[in-house]
């Protein structure tokens, strides 16, 4: 008999999980108290990536992540996903030399690129980099449009998708026997909490803590235009890339900016850098601002699998949702209904905030 799952949460994170289980087999019942995407999804930069700043065990997660997207994209053809390359001067020509160094040493696809080079990879750009980097393997997904997606094709599969609100999980013997909503009871054989911002909240029902922060990310979004950019942008205290739909979308880095006193004000300050920066920039318009709460446990990486001695229950939640989406769903659905921890999610536990 197929097992009974619920999935808390409707952003990339349970959709890709709960897409994964459907797929196996699994009964999966999707609560979410927000449209498809969720709440930090819509906000994204939606870079997929394996890039800056990562030890090698979470570089290893995200490249596989990285490979999962394009496994993912076979399996529902029309996934809006796009290999167009990152062109990066965010930091400084040493951290940049070290990085380069590193992330070629572990695999990654980087190139040094001078003015001529950057100006060819992105003619659009009036101020063009002595000195930049390129990774021609880095992408980005439409986050919204691969959400929804991934739930139709759920859905398509026998999943239910309920809007609700969970309010708390219940516990019967020791176990997670369901969840408690404003429909009513939902029983189940295990939840998986994919709630972002929402899930300290439901966890802390069953008495579990999930040491989150949420800083907030300002990104500005310009009408359709016409193509002014290949691929994303990673200059110092800008970061833009352009949607497949035309918009023009930035932040003063990937996570966005911070929204400040008045985000009104940091919004129209952020586009006005936007188009001085690009050759017919001066056309763009700006349509719209989102702020952005970005699910982050305190050390920066993700919160995957069961909380010890709490049977029945599984927690997914991250920051950079979109790179990791695929992997996580792949990895979570084997273990949820078989048992197989995959050993890239050795770090992942929350046990470790225990030491």
């Amino acid at each position: 008999m197929s097992k009974n799952i619920i999935v808390i949460g409707a952003g990339i994170i349970g959709a890709s999980i709960a897409w994964h289980l459907a797929k196996a087999g699994a009964q999966v019942t999707v609560i979410a108290d927000s449209a498809a995407g969720g709440v930090a999804t819509p906000n994204s930069f939606a870079w997929i990536n394996a890039s800056w700043g990562n030890p090698e065990p979470y570089f290893r997660l995200r490249t596989r992540a990285m490979a999962e997207w394009t496994r993912l994209a076979r399996d529902l053809p029309g996934l809006p996903l796009a290999w167009c390359g990152g062109l990066c001067w965010d930091l400084s020509a040493a951290d940049m030399e070290t990085y380069a160094r590193q992330h070629s040493s572990w695999g990654y696809g980087i190139d040094r690129v001078d003015r001529a080079s950057a100006a060819r990879i992105e003619p659009n750009l009036k101020e063009i980099p002595d000195f930049a980097l390129h990774v021609a393997e880095e992408g980005v997904a439409e986050p919204v449009a691969a959400t929804k997606g991934l739930l139709a094709d759920a859905e398509r599969r026998g999943a239910r998708i309920i809007a609700s609100t969970v309010t708390a999980l219940v516990q019967t013997d020791g176990k997670i026997a369901g969840v408690d909503t404003s429909h009513g009871l939902i029983a189940s054989d295990e939840v998986v909490i994919a709630a972002g911002v929402g899930s300290p909240d439901i966890a802390a029902t069953a008495g579990i803590n999930l040491p989150i922060e949420t800083p907030p990310g300002l990104i500005v979004h310009s009408r359709p235009y016409e193509k002014l950019l290949n691929g994303l942008v990673l200059a110092e205290r800008l970061h833009m890339r352009q949607t497949a739909e035309g918009r023009i979308i930035a932040g003063s880095d990937f996570g966005g900016a911070d929204p400040g006193m008045d985000p009104q004000v940091t919004a129209r300050e952020l586009f006005e850098a936007m188009k001085a920066m690009l050759r017919g920039g001066d056309k763009l318009e700006l349509d719209f601002h989102t702020v952005g709460y970005r699910p982050t446990p305190i050390d920066g990486f993700p919160i995957i699998g069961r909380p010890e001695g709490m049977n029945g229950l599984y927690v997914a939640v991250m920051h950079s949702g979109i790179t990791l989406a695929p992997a996580v769903g792949l990895f979570a659905a084997r273990e949820i209904l078989d048992g197989e921890r995959d050993p890239l999610l050795a770090p992942y536990g929350l046990s470790r905030f225990a030491q």
